[in-house]
């Protein structure tokens, strides 16, 4: 018999449900991967629902640990705001990356540099 076995149904349900909840974000933030036509528009997709994913399953961590050791755990909160930190950076970095490579080709539609004539 496992310890998540003596928890009592309120918080196995709570589990549950965010970890459900953060599955699920993460599975449409996939999809408009997958579906989102122009690089842009799928940056955006997976970085929102894997951040707010990535929540709903600490949140779920954080409630079955705290239950389990009878005491609250917070680790779960650095890895967050790691997350929460970095993943809006990236969005960043990956997004100015290719507007440099199209300004560089010359796509239709992309702004010029600021210095260009």
């Amino acid at each position: 018999m496992n310890a998540a076995a003596d928890l009592p149904l309120w918080a196995a349900i709570l589990v549950s449900f965010f970890v459900v909840f953060g599955a699920a974000l993460t599975l449409l933030g996939t999809i408009g991967l997958v579906r989102m036509r122009t690089f842009y528009a799928r940056v955006h997709a997976p970085t929102l629902g894997t951040t707010l994913g990535t929540g709903g399953v600490l949140a779920a961590s954080m409630i079955l640990s705290s239950m389990l050791q009878s005491r609250l755990v917070l680790h779960e909160i650095m890895i967050a705001v790691f997350v929460t930190v970095t993943t809006p950076v990236t969005l960043m970095l990956l997004g100015r990356a290719a507007l440099y490579r199209d300004r560089i080709e010359k796509q239709e539609g992309i702004p010029p540099f600021e210095n260009d004539p």
